[in-house]
């Protein structure tokens, strides 16, 4: 064990300058990857004029289900296997080593989208695919370490509002992601201005559309590249360097250079006592934290099913309250302009403050009773909108709009329910993994913990994509389905479960990280372990006071 001196310093520090600059520079890469996995959805209708028009159809080109699904979801699947990889990584090789490769490999990855080449659609679509792989490669390492990093800065009475913040920077990336896709493809229809589909097929989609969803997916390497040599710079954690290299002194000089405040070097000697080691498969591990490591897996999973699979009734929402008219009726850069522009808007009212709800009121209610608050409200509106899903809509009418119906209850329950799951698990499930684990294992188990997700977040973009297809007239190129409706019955049953399954994570507010790991404990087989006190020949240790 280690001298407490360090750690509990940055437990009890007053909210400094290097907190926020610590914010902003992992934030910085979280609002690249948000900018990178969202800014796809803005720009695959274009894709899809510009790749796939037939013209025997009289429809406007769209990209085949098994395309649309593979480019979409070939970046989810190199984000779970960058969570496992590089969140083992961090714990094996340090979290400052790793950091910067993460962020170097998807500036290198958004560059390499966007010069996507192929004498064919299959090409070009096929080294698009390769890339936004090992872009989410890039991406999923991005989850443990800037949570972990964090979390291992931060102070104990604010930690839950700095790791919040830095996750909420996402939807800060899913807005601009709009904003930028907005704003390139306005330029290029008021330099290129073309006729609807309807009025011209062949003139409505200008070949220099081809450059706007390259230009959108490469303006992703600009944020994350500007952030790179602060990333960098950043010096290695103390608790990780001090509980996982075991060495104090490099500990206390580099925390003196962000607490501003000197450390006496004899106060930094080791205990000869340490720690027995335990492995993430041991029984020492799955004594203290199986409880806690199934309630953070589970929970993201459950999570994420349900976040991921939102988009399911999208159209339907954008074409009830008039943002998105029927495909025919516009030209290419008009349709990608109005997608973006709908998507902006869902971001800016729901989105957007509900990430930054939490980070106002997570350290004052608290993780859990935020992320119960968040999947009761979920699965609320989802069973609002299974039994009651076509009256809010309304019928088909002319020109592919929807009559009837009570369009502004429709669009508020679709908004409320991004609202609560950002003021709500999308936060907390992020925010959980990086304060239970011990040092050594907190990366990995943060990745674990995400990738668990991003496993739900699959099945939710493309499991429900298919099964949300009606019965009897699914969409071109897709298999009957069981509908809407049943979909979003079994939504609101996975929300439920999330609910109950949290009851498996304790609370962590106001506790330090040690604390809640058990960090410097001896593994005892005869009396259990807690996380608030240790018990020790017939003495009560305060975790809190002595690491």
């Amino acid at each position: 064990m280690v001298t407490s001196t360090v750690l509990t310093s940055l437990d009890k520090a007053k909210t400094q300058s290097y907190h926020f600059k610590a914010v902003v520079i992992a934030g910085m890469g979280f609002f690249t990857d948000a900018y990178d996995l969202f800014s796809i959805s803005t720009v695959t209708r274009l894709m899809g004029r510009l790749y796939y028009y037939n013209p025997s159809t009289g429809k406007p080109g769209v990209l085949p289900a098994n395309v649309n699904a593979a480019v979409v979801g070939v970046a989810l699947c190199g984000t779970l296997g960058g969570q496992l990889f590089f969140g083992w990584a961090g714990d094996k090789f340090g979290r400052k080593k790793v950091y910067g490769i993460t962020l170097m490999l998807m500036v290198l990855a958004s560059i390499a989208s966007g010069l996507s080449l192929g004498n064919t659609a299959t090409g070009v679509m096929a080294t698009l695919c390769f890339f936004r792989f090992w872009l989410g490669f890039g991406i999923g390492g991005d989850y443990p370490l800037s949570a972990t990093i964090m979390s291992e800065y931060a102070n104990k009475k604010h930690r839950g509002a700095f790791v919040a913040a830095v996750f909420a920077m996402q939807g800060v990336g899913i807005l601009v992601a709009a904003a930028v896709s907005i704003i390139v493809s306005s330029i290029f229809d008021k330099a290129f201005k073309r006729p609807s589909f309807e009025v011209d097929p062949i003139r409505s989609t200008p070949p220099q559309a081809d450059f706007v969803w390259r230009i959108v997916l490469m303006f992703g390497a600009i944020p994350a590249a500007l952030t790179f040599y602060s990333r960098s710079k950043m010096p290695e954690t103390a608790r990780y360097t001090a509980l996982v290299e075991q060495n104090a002194e490099k500990a206390r000089r580099d925390m003196e250079k962000v607490l501003n405040q000197r450390f006496d070097p004899a106060a930094m000697a080791q205990d000869e006592k340490k720690e027995k080691p335990y492995g993430l498969f041991s029984k020492e591990f799955a004594r203290r934290h199986g409880k806690e490591l199934l309630g953070t897996t589970t929970t993201w999973f459950f999570l994420d099913i349900a976040f991921y699979s939102q988009n399911l009734f999208q159209k339907d929402v954008f074409t009830a309250v008039g943002w998105l008219p029927p495909a025919k009726t516009m030209s290419a850069l008009e349709e990608t302009f109005r997608v973006s522009r709908a998507q902006a808007l869902i971001a800016l009212v729901s989105t957007v403050p509900g990430y930054w709800f939490t980070v106002a009121f997570i350290d004052k209610i608290g993780r859990k009773p935020i992320q119960l608050m968040g999947f009761f409200f979920m699965t609320l509106f989802m069973f609002i909108l299974t039994f009651d899903y076509y009256n809010l809509r309304g019928n088909p009418c002319a020109n592919g709009k929807f009559c009837g119906g009570n369009h502004l209850a429709f669009i508020i329950m679709y908004a409320f329910t991004f609202f609560f799951s950002n003021f709500g698990p999308n936060t907390t499930t992020f925010i959980v993994p990086a304060e239970l684990f011990p040092a050594r294992l907190r990366s990995t188990c943060h990745g674990i913990s995400s990738a668990c997700g991003k496993a739900g977040a699959i099945i939710g973009a493309f499991g429900f994509l298919y099964a949300s297809q009606s019965r009897h007239t699914p969409d071109a190129g897709y298999p009957k389905g069981i509908g809407i409706k049943n979909s979003l019955l079994v939504l609101a049953i996975t929300n439920c479960l999330g609910f109950f399954f949290t009851f498996l994570i304790p609370e962590t507010k106001g506790k330090s990280l040690e604390e809640l790991s058990g960090e410097n404990d001896q593994p005892n087989d005869e009396v259990p372990a807690t996380h608030s006190k240790r018990i020790r020949d017939g003495d009560e240790l305060n975790i809190a006071s002595h690491v």
